[in-house]
C-alpha cells in the first residue's frame, strides 16, 4: 500500500521540481545579468557602495604607509637623537630630526629643540625658556596627532553607514520583487527571484564594504593611540632635559 501511495506521490513530485526549474530557468545569477536586471535605484546604491570601497581603500593604503614609514624612521630617529643630546649637540640632534621628517617623534622633538635654541645658547636656561619650549611640544604633538588621524573619520563613516546603504538597496529589492509579482499576477519563484537576488546582491556588498573599514578603522586608532603615548613620553624626556641641563650652568 505504501509502494502504491509513493507511487502516486513521486510524479507530483517530479512535476512540482520541474515547475520551480522552468520558473527560475530564465533568471541568471551571474553578476552582470544582475546588473542588467537592476533597477535604477539598486545601480545607484551600488555605484555609491563601489565609490566608499574606493575611498576606504585608498585611506587604508595611504594610512598603512604613512604609519609604517612613521614607525621604521621613529626607531632609527631615537637613539641619534638621544646620543646627540647627551653630548650637548642640540645642532646635531636638530640636523637628525631634519632627516626623518617622517618620524612623528621627529616632528615633535624638532618643535621643542628649535623652540629651545631659539633662545641661544648661552648664558643660564630661564623657566620661561623652558616653558615655551614645552608648548611648542604641545602644539606639534596637536597637529602631528591631526596628520595620523587624516582619514579615519571617513573611515569611520564608510563602515557605518555602508550597511544601511545596503539596507536601503535590499528594501528597494524586495519591494521591485513585490512589484513584479503584482505585475504578472504569480507568485512563483520566477516572478521574484529578480528583485530577491537584488536585495541580497546590495546587502552583501554593503557588508563586504563595511566589515574591513571598521577592523581597520579600529587597528589603525589603537595605532594612533600608541604614537600619542611615544610622542608623549618624548616630550616629558625632552623637558626632563631641559630642567636638567638650567641646573648645571
Amino acid at each position: 500500500m505504501i509502494h502504491a501511495q509513493l507511487t502516486h506521490v513521486i510524479p507530483h513530485i517530479s512535476s512540482l521540481g520541474l515547475w520551480f526549474q522552468d520558473q527560475g530557468s530564465n533568471v541568471g545569477f551571474s553578476l552582470p545579468e544582475m546588473w542588467a536586471r537592476m533597477g535604477i535605484p539598486a545601480k545607484a546604491v551600488v555605484i555609491i557602495l563601489f565609490i566608499m570601497s574606493i575611498w576606504s581603500l585608498a585611506v587604508i593604503i595611504d594610512r598603512a604607509i604613512y604609519f609604517n614609514a612613521a614607525r621604521k624612521q621613529s626607531r632609527e630617529f631615537a637613539p641619534k637623537v638621544a646620543g646627540a643630546l647627551r653630548e650637548g649637540k642640540l645642532d646635531e640632534a636638530v640636523k637628525v630630526a631634519d632627516r626623518n621628517k617622517k618620524s612623528h617623534l621627529a616632528e615633535v622633538v624638532t618643535a621643542g629643540l628649535q623652540e629651545f635654541r631659539s633662545y641661544g645658547n648661552g648664558g643660564a636656561i630661564t623657566e620661561d625658556q623652558i616653558e615655551s619650549s614645552k608648548r611648542a611640544l604641545e602644539r606639534a604633538e596637536a597637529i602631528v596627532h591631526a596628520k595620523l588621524k587624516r582619514g579615519l573619520g571617513g573611515l569611520a563613516t564608510i563602515g557605518s553607514t555602508a550597511p544601511f546603504i545596503g539596507l536601503f538597496g535590499t528594501v528597494v529589492g524586495i519591494l521591485n520583487a513585490f512589484q513584479q509579482i503584482a505585475t504578472q499576477k504569480s507568485a512563483g519563484i520566477g516572478a521574484i527571484a529578480g528583485g530577491i537576488s537584488e536585495a541580497l546582491v546590495t546587502t552583501a556588498f554593503g557588508l563586504l564594504v563595511a566589515i574591513p573599514a571598521v577592523m581597520l578603522f579600529n587597528y589603525f586608532t589603537n595605532k594612533v593611540e600608541a604614537f600619542d603615548v611615544e610622542m608623549d613620553n618624548s616630550s616629558s624626556e625632552l623637558v626632563d632635559y631641559f630642567i636638567k641641563q638650567s641646573q648645571r650652568r
